[in-house]
């Protein structure tokens, strides 16, 4: 495949990057900074642009198959999230102007307001209230995208993050805003992009 990934410099972005390449894909990772990309590759180009901007995306899209995002945005306690709406807004943009119709995503366990209230007291009352603002902003962009019926879209919902590389373990899925029954799981990073890649 020919993969066009945001938030390549990033946690997650790292190990998808990492591999992608070993699956023998074409990545173009899109960074602001890519400095911070310490991977050299035949199949890896790194490119920069705004996120925010559907013009400065475009040409980096063309001929792609599939767009990744693993873009992630600090939580903040004086004003709202904004990062996820506005930079989907340009993504789709983007993806529509080079006839791109593609995204897998990824976001988090929660992001529907009232899915927390059956989830543990500690997750519910302290963990929660302190990444809300992250959380709605999330909801807000799968909102958007359930709304776009000319894009093919996927959300991937992962429950707690370690850093950890891809294991061979099976993975359990569910449709929905949180895996009942299954409170307080982590996964690795590595599996994360994993099930990303397998989509």
């Amino acid at each position: 495949m020919k993969i066009a990934l945001l938030g390549a410099t990033g946690q997650t972005g790292q190990y998808l990057v990492k591999q992608a390449l070993e699956q023998g894909h074409m990545v173009t990772a899109v960074v602001r900074n890519p400095v911070k990309l310490a991977v050299h590759h035949d199949n890896l180009k790194v490119v920069t642009a705004d996120i925010f901007s559907a013009d400065s995306l475009k040409p980096h899209f063309k001929d792609q198959d599939v767009v990744m995002s693993c873009l992630g945005f600090p939580a903040s306690f004086f004003s709202g999230v904004t990062g996820y709406t506005a930079s989907m807004a340009a993504v789709v943009g983007a993806m529509r102007d080079a006839r791109v119709n593609r995204i897998i995503t990824m976001t988090s366990w929660y992001t529907e307001p009232d899915s927390g209230t059956q989830s543990p007291y500690l997750i519910r009352f302290l963990l929660l209230p302190m990444i809300r603002s992250v959380l709605s902003n999330m909801y807000e962009m799968e909102s958007f995208l359930e709304k776009t019926e000319d894009i093919n879209w996927t959300v991937v919902r992962p429950p707690g993050l370690k850093n950890l590389a891809a294991s061979a373990q099976e993975f359990l899925t569910h449709e929905g805003y949180f895996v009942p029954d299954s409170s307080g799981q982590t996964l690795g990073r590595g599996d994360v992009a994993r099930f990303m890649l397998s989509r």
